[in-house]
């Protein structure tokens, strides 16, 4: 084991790495810009560039580096091979081969971002103390990733753990962006949360502080469900229904320790823990009830640090 390793959060905007010691200690992070033209082709030797770049400026031997790891936006198998990242131009191919053949380090270790986000609030995060974890991303969408006994749950087709796809409604007729309809994510993301209190607004006959609002956010229904307005707290309620339910399918799956709450939503804080709770148990079996519920801590680093983590065990 060398002393040093990299952490890769490869994101649609930007790429964050991190520099980590072997104890798990972040000693530097930096981003770069994320070259999507010509379908990607320049993002990997854009990382190995910045890579080499910093192994120069830290004056590291190569036998002190134990390796890279990875997080990329899609599916990603064992042997790191990527089933396609439309939002990158990406289509089927091995990273851990072509990032290898750049950097000339051998020990490259790629993941599912989400399912890298996983193990990296269990590492150091909100998961601390835990070995058999979900994870959930409130977002723009919903992401998720499985921990068990320590390891990614990866999938035969590095798939596991899209929580955002599971059935909540069997009514719903608009459409995910995954071509279904009835998704958890139409109705617990950001954008979701959204559009059900638009929804809502347009057929509400009492008076609400969300009626003023020109342009809503997540943040607004959470903050005025504070303040106890009744359309926002219905809507939180709402939330915390899906959200609640879909865990519970969840954990008659996997039966983890511990749910960890991440994401721009989960910013809302305890209100989120105390909704999702609630309906969890209302519709869990006896011997699953009473799993602990925390909110991430890592926030967008969480992706390097399980970058790292999955290069160090």
């Amino acid at each position: 084991m060398g002393k040093i390793c990299f952490g890769v959060d490869l994101g649609g905007t930007t790429v964050k790495m991190g520099l980590f010691a072997v104890d798990g200690t972040m000693t530097d992070k930096w981003e770069i810009v994320t070259r999507k033209e010509e379908n990607g082709k320049y993002i990997l030797p854009d990382i190995a560039a910045s890579i080499q770049k910093k192994i120069e400026e830290q004056g590291f031997k190569r036998e002190e580096i134990a390796g890279i790891g990875i997080g990329v936006p899609g599916p990603a198998t064992e042997d790191g091979t990527v089933l396609k990242c439309a939002n990158l131009g990406w289509d089927v191919f091995n990273v851990t081969d072509e990032l290898s053949r750049l950097t000339g380090i051998e020990n490259i270790k790629v993941g599912n971002d989400a399912n890298v986000a996983a193990l990296g609030e269990m590492w150091q995060g909100g998961g601390r103390g835990y070995r058999n974890l979900v994870m959930v991303t409130l977002g723009t969408g919903v992401g998720g990733g499985v921990i068990l006994n320590g390891k990614i749950l990866t999938g035969s087709r590095g798939a596991a753990g899209e929580i955002g796809h599971i059935k909540v409604k069997y009514d719903e007729t608009d459409t995910c962006g995954c071509g279904k309809t009835g998704c958890l994510e139409q109705y617990a993301s950001a954008t979701g949360i959204v559009k059900q209190a638009n929804r809502a607004l347009e057929q509400y006959r009492g008076v609400s502080s969300l009626q003023q609002k020109k342009t809503l956010t997540a943040k607004m229904i959470f903050d005025a469900a504070k303040e106890g307005d009744a359309l926002a707290v219905k809507l939180v309620e709402e939330f915390g229904e899906n959200l609640g339910l879909a865990l519970a399918q969840i954990a008659q799956v996997i039966d983890p320790e511990v749910f960890v709450i991440g994401g721009g939503v989960s910013k809302a804080g305890q209100i989120i823990l105390e909704v999702v709770r609630k309906h969890y148990e209302e519709n869990v079996m006896f011997a699953l009830k009473n799993k602990a519920f925390c909110l991430a801590e890592l926030g967008n680093d969480a992706g390097i640090f399980g970058s790292a983590k999955m290069v160090l065990e």
